[in-house]
C-alpha cells in the first residue's frame, strides 16, 4: 500500500491533515475526485492527482468550483465515491450544486478547508466561519451532515466515516476542516487495509428493465440507487419528482419528497452524534469546542483543574445535525458553559438553543486569523 508522509513504523506515518484525508479518502474507496486548487486546502487536489491514476481511478482538475461539484455529481451518478475539497470561497461556489445532491440525493464527500473570511480574507490563515454555511448555505430547507476533526489522525477517519454516511444516506456530506488541522504534522496509526468498516450505497435487486423507480424508498426512507450505465432507465433533476423521478408541481408529491430526504437524516440524528465528554462530571464550567480550537481549550481546562477549578470539555465532532441533546446532557449541571471558537460566535448560539437558557452560554471569538493560545481560554474561564 501506497500512502503519503513519513514512514516512522508498520503502518505509523507522520502526515499532515490534508495527507490524511487524501489517505482516508482512498481507504474509503473514493473513485473520482474534481477540484480547483485553493489554499488551504491545495494539498488534497495536488495529492489524488498523483494517486488517483496510479490506482486506476479518476482525478479532474476544473476550470471552477462551480463545475468541480457538477462533475463529482455526475461521477457519482455514474456509481463512483466522488469528492471534492476547498476552502472558504470556494464553497460558497459549490453551494448550489450542494442543494442539487441534496434534493436529487446523490451521495458525494465536500471537504471545506476553512479560512478566514469573508471574500479572500486571509488565504493563509485559519478560522471556523463556515459553520453556518455548512448548515444553511444553500437555499431552501435540505438535509446537513457535517464533522469536523481536531487532529490529523480524525481527519483519516472522519473522511472515511463522511463516505459511509453519504453512501448508506444518499446525501452530501461536509468534512469541515480548518487550516490549522490541515498543515500540522502528526502521528497517524493507518488500520490494516481490509480492516475498515466500508458502506456502499444500496442498489436495486430487480434487474433493468423491471420498473425500477429511482425515488421510491419502498417500506424505508431511502431509495436504491442505480448507476448510469447499468441498464436502468430513470431522470435525474433538481426539480421536486415523484418516485420515477420526473418533475412534478403536485403540493402532496413535493412536500412528501422534501420531508422525506429532511427526515431521513433527521431520524438518525443520534446515531450520527458523535460528541467527546472529559472532566465533565461534577463540572462547574463546561468549556464545549470542536476543530482545532479544542486543542487549547483542553490544555485549558487542565490548567483549571491545577488551579482546583472544576472545569470540564465537551467537544464535538458532528456538528450538523447539530447534538443538541446530548450538548443537553452533558453540560445539565454546569453553572456556566463557554464556548471559544474563531468566529463570531456561530455555534454559541446553538448551544444557547439546546440548553435552553438553564444556564449562561459565555462566547469567546477570535477572528483575527490566529489560534486561540492555552492561557486565553485559561482567562476566560476564570471569568465566567
Amino acid at each position: 500500500m501506497e500512502v503519503t508522509g513519513v514512514s516512522v513504523g508498520p503502518n505509523i506515518r507522520l502526515m499532515q491533515g490534508n495527507e490524511a484525508c487524501v489517505e482516508g479518502a482512498i481507504a474509503a474507496g473514493l473513485g473520482f475526485f474534481a477540484g480547483y486548487p485553493i489554499t488551504p486546502s491545495t494539498e488534497i487536489a495536488e495529492l489524488l492527482a498523483e494517486r488517483l491514476p496510479r490506482l486506476g481511478r479518476k482525478f479532474l482538475q476544473m476550470e471552477d468550483e462551480i463545475a468541480s461539484m457538477g462533475a463529482v455529481i455526475g461521477a457519482s451518478l455514474a456509481g463512483l465515491k466522488s469528492m471534492t475539497a476547498t476552502s472558504g470561497p470556494g464553497f460558497s461556489l459549490k453551494q448550489e450544486n450542494i442543494g442539487y445532491a441534496a434534493v436529487a440525493e446523490v451521495p458525494c464527500v465536500v471537504v471545506n478547508v476553512q479560512r478566514v473570511g469573508p471574500s479572500t480574507g486571509m488565504p493563509t490563515s485559519p478560522a471556523q466561519g463556515d459553520i453556518m454555511q455548512a448548515r444553511w448555505g444553500t437555499h431552501g430547507d435540505h438535509p446537513a451532515v457535517a464533522f469536523t476533526p481536531w487532529s490529523v489522525s480524525e481527519t483519516y477517519s472522519l473522511t472515511i466515516k463522511c463516505f459511509n454516511v453519504a453512501e448508506e444516506l444518499r446525501t452530501p456530506v461536509i468534512l469541515l476542516m480548518d487550516e490549522v488541522v490541515a498543515h500540522m504534522r502528526e502521528k497517524v496509526v493507518l488500520p490494516e487495509p481490509g480492516s475498515v468498516r466500508l458502506v456502499d450505497r444500496r442498489r436495486p435487486e430487480a434487474p433493468p428493465g423491471a420498473g425500477y423507480l429511482p425515488y421510491d424508498p419502498g417500506d424505508g426512507d431511502i431509495p436504491p440507487m442505480a448507476a448510469f450505465g447499468d441498464g436502468y432507465r430513470f431522470h435525474v433533476t433538481g426539480l421536486f419528482h415523484d418516485r420515477s423521478g420526473f418533475p412534478t408541481n403536485d403540493p402532496t408529491v413535493a412536500e412528501r419528497l422534501l420531508r422525506r430526504v429532511c427526515g431521513k437524516v433527521e431520524k438518525r440524528r443520534k446515531e450520527l452524534a458523535m460528541v467527546e465528554a472529559r472532566e465533565t462530571s461534577g463540572a462547574d464550567v463546561i468549556v464545549l469546542a470542536y476543530g482545532s480550537t479544542a486543542r487549547p481549550a483542553w490544555r485549558a481546562v487542565r490548567m483549571a483543574r491545577e488551579a482546583g477549578l472544576k472545569v470540564g470539555m465537551v467537544r464535538l465532532i458532528t456538528l450538523w445535525p447539530f447534538p443538541a441533546g446530548e450538548v443537553a446532557e452533558l453540560t445539565h449541571s454546569a453553572r456556566a458553559v463557554l464556548v471559544p471558537e474563531m468566529n463570531l460566535g456561530q455555534i454559541a448560539g446553538e448551544v444557547e438553543r439546546a440548553i435552553r437558557c438553564r444556564a449562561p452560554v459565555h462566547s469567546l471569538t477570535l477572528v483575527g486569523g490566529e489560534l486561540f493560545t492555552p492561557d486565553e481560554i485559561f482567562q476566560a474561564i476564570k471569568g465566567v
